[in-house]
C-alpha cells in the first residue's frame, strides 16, 4: 500500500499535467489559425479592389464576434492600439509588460494568462502581424521557397487574440475529475489486487499447512501403538486405526460411518456414557472371534470453545501381553521362592543323608557273610545317592547360573557327549547320529554347563526309545553369526497339552524324573542369551533346538 499510493499519485499528476499542456497547445494552435485567418482576410482586403478604403477596424470587430473570443486587437511596436475589437480602446496603449520589438522579430506565437477588461480570465495568444507579407508556397518538388519581400513596405505590429477560457477552464476540470476517479479506481484495483494476492498466498500456505497437519495426524492415528476410535457429535465412527481393526477383529471399511453402538462392543462404546469428564478404567472386551480381551480404555469427548460437544474419542490398549507378563512374573517369584525353601531344605537334608550312607556301608561291610544284609545295604546307598543327586540338581536349579564363556569346536564336544552314553545307546540299541555342517564349527560357550544341556537331552531321548531308534544330532552356523543345534529323536513324542509345560521346575512326564532336568537346561540356555524350542508329537519323535547367539551377543 505505501508502494502503490505514490505510484498512483506520480502517474495521476503527470496524467493532469499532460492534459493541461495538450489543452495549452490546442489553444495556442487555434489563436494561430485565427491569427493566420485574420491576416488572409485583412491581405484579401487590401488587394480586392479596395485599397485604402479597406478598414481593419470593422475586420477585427466582425472577426471577434465570435463567442469564445474576448477580444482581438493590433498595437503597433510602440504600443498603441491600432484596431481593436472594442472602438473605446482605440489609441491607447497595449503590452506595456512585454518586449513588443522582440515578439515582431521573433515571428513565433507565445500565450499567456491574464484577465480581460471585464476581468475576464483569458488565454491570450500573440504574435507578429504582417498581412502584407506573401504566404509561403511548396514548390512542384515540395521544397519550401523563400519568402518573397513585401510589395509595399509595412508597418510593424503585433496582434492579440483573447480567448474565454470559461470552456478551457471546464474541461480541465472534467479531466481532473476524471484523473482522480480513474486514479482512485486504479488504486482500489491495485489495493484489491494486493490484497487477493496476499489472500492467495496466505490460502496456499495455509492450505499447505493443513495439508502437512492431516498427513501428519493421518500418519501419527494409523502408527499409534494403541487402539483408537473416533465418532462424531451424533456418535457415528469417523475413524478406526489398523491397531484398533486387528484388536477388535473389525474392517474400517465396514464400520465408518455407522453407529458405534452397532459396530463396536458395547462395553466399549458405553465408556462415553459419562459426558462429564475423561473415562480411564480396565475393562473385559468380547470381540467379534469371541475371545474376551483385557483392556485399558481412555475415553474422552472434544468440545469447543462454547462447551459444544464436536468429537469423541476412545483409545485403548490390549492388556493380555501385560497380562501374561504379569503373570509370568508371579511364576517367577514363586518359583525363587520354591528355589530358596529347596535350597535349604537340601541343605539340611544332605548332612542326614550323609549319615544314613555312612551307616549303610557300614552295615554292608558288617555282615557280609548274610546276603539279605548286603542287598539292603545296598538299596539304601543307591537310594541316598539318587536322593543326593536330586539334592544337586535343587541346589542348582536355586543358584544363579554363572558361565565362563570360551570358544568350543562342536566335533570333539559332542564325541565326548556321545561316550558318555555310549553304553545306553547299545542297551537301548539306538544308533547315534553326528551331523555337523562344517567340521571346524566352533561356539562361543561355557562347556561344562552346554554338556549339562547336552547330556540331559540325550538321556531322555534314549529314554523315549526303549525298543531302539535313531538319535542324531545336529549344528549349524547361521548367517547371523548364531549357532544353531537341533537333538532330534524318532521314539515316543510329546503329547501336545505337556509341551507348554515342559521346561516348568518339577514338571516329568517319566515315573522316576524330578522335572529339574529340562528347567535346569532351559536357565542354562537363557544365561546363555539363546533359544531353546521343542517340537514334538505322539509317535512322531521330538526335536529340541537350541539357538546360540554370536560372540558379540553372549
Amino acid at each position: 500500500m505505501l508502494v502503490l499510493l505514490p505510484i498512483v499519485a506520480l502517474m495521476s499528476l503527470e496524467n493532469i499535467n499532460r492534459q493541461k499542456r495538450q489543452s495549452i497547445r490546442l489553444m495556442i494552435e487555434k489563436g494561430g489559425a485565427l491569427i493566420r485567418s485574420f491576416e488572409a482576410g485583412t491581405r484579401m482586403g487590401l488587394r480586392g479592389g479596395h485599397g485604402s478604403g479597406f478598414k481593419l477596424q470593422r475586420l477585427l470587430v466582425e472577426t471577434a464576434a465570435q463567442p469564445d473570443i474576448a477580444y482581438l486587437l493590433v498595437v503597433g511596436i510602440d504600443g498603441t492600439v491600432v484596431a481593436h475589437s472594442r472602438m473605446d480602446r482605440l489609441g491607447t496603449d497595449y503590452g506595456g509588460t512585454l518586449d513588443l520589438e522582440s515578439v515582431y522579430a521573433s515571428g513565433k506565437l507565445a500565450w499567456r494568462r491574464t484577465t480581460s477588461a471585464e476581468n475576464e480570465a483569458v488565454v491570450e495568444i500573440f504574435g507578429k502581424f504582417a498581412p502584407l507579407a506573401r504566404p509561403s508556397k511548396r514548390s512542384m518538388h515540395g521544397h519550401m521557397m523563400r519568402m518573397a519581400p513585401p510589395e509595399r513596405e509595412a508597418p510593424a505590429m503585433v496582434i492579440f487574440a483573447g480567448f474565454r477560457t470559461d470552456a478551457l477552464d471546464a474541461a480541465h476540470r472534467a479531466d481532473v475529475r476524471h484523473t482522480v476517479v480513474m486514479a482512485l479506481v486504479l488504486l482500489l484495483v491495485g489495493c484489491a489486487g494486493v490484497m487477493l494476492l496476499f489472500l492467495t498466498q496466505n490460502y496456499r500456505s495455509a492450505r499447505t499447512s493443513l495439508a502437512r497437519e492431516k498427513v501428519f495426524s493421518d500418519n501419527l492415528v494409523s502408527r499409534m501403538p494403541i487402539g483408537l476410535v473416533a465418532l462424531d457429535r451424533s456418535g457415528r465412527v469417523t475413524a478406526l486405526n489398523s491397531v484398533a481393526e486387528t484388536t477388535l477383529s473389525v474392517r474400517a471399511a465396514r464400520v465408518i460411518g455407522h453407529a458405534a453402538s452397532g459396530v463396536i462392543p458395547g462395553v466399549l462404546a458405553d465408556t462415553l456414557a459419562d459426558a462429564g469428564r475423561p473415562v480411564e478404567k480396565e475393562i473385559l472386551c468380547p470381540v467379534a472371534d469371541g475371545r474376551r480381551i483385557p483392556m485399558d480404555v481412555s475415553a474422552a469427548r472434544l468440545t469447543d470453545e462454547n462447551g459444544e460437544c464436536f468429537a469423541q474419542v476412545i483409545l485403548f490398549k490390549d492388556l493380555t501381553e501385560i497380562r501374561a507378563l504379569h503373570q509370568e512374573l508371579e511364576e517367577n517369584r514363586r518359583l525363587a521362592s520354591v528355589g530358596r525353601l529347596a535350597a535349604g531344605v537340601a541343605h539340611e537334608i544332605r548332612n542326614p543323608l550323609s549319615s544314613i550312607k555312612g551307616f549303610a556301608t557300614y552295615f554292608r561291610e558288617k555282615y557280609r557273610q548274610s546276603e539279605k544284609d548286603q542287598q539292603i545295604a545296598a538299596i539304601m546307598i543307591q537310594e541316598v545317592d539318587r536322593l543326593n543327586r536330586v539334592v544337586g540338581q535343587l541346589l542348582d536349579f536355586s543358584r544363579p547360573v554363572r558361565l565362563h564363556f570360551q570358544v568350543v569346536p562342536l566335533e570333539p564336544f559332542f564325541r565326548d557327549a556321545f561316550r558318555l552314553v555310549d553304553r545306553q545307546s547299545r542297551e537301548s540299541g539306538v544308533t547315534m547320529v553326528l551331523d555337523l555342517a562344517d567340521d571346524s564349527l566352533s561356539a562361543r560357550m561355557d562347556a561344562d554347563r552346554m554338556s549339562q544341556v547336552v547330556l540331559n537331552l540325550l538321556l531322555n531321548s534314549l529314554d523315549a526309545m526303549p525298543d531302539g531308534g535313531t538319535l542324531t544330532v545336529r549344528a549349524s552356523g547361521q548367517a547371523d553369526g548364531s549357532t544353531r543345534i537341533q537333538v532330534l529323536d524318532t521314539g515316543v513324542g510329546i503329547d501336545p497339552t505337556d509341551q507348554p509345560h515342559i521346561f516348568e521346575p518339577y514338571f516329568s512326564t517319566k515315573r522316576s524324573g524330578t522335572g529339574l532336568g529340562l528347567a535346569i537346561a532351559h536357565n542354562i540356555i537363557k544365561a546363555h542369551r539363546g533359544e531353546i524350542l521343542v517340537d514334538g508329537r505322539p509317535g512322531g519323535g521330538t526335536a529340541f533346538q537350541i539357538v546360540l547367539p554370536a560372540a558379540r551377543e553372549a
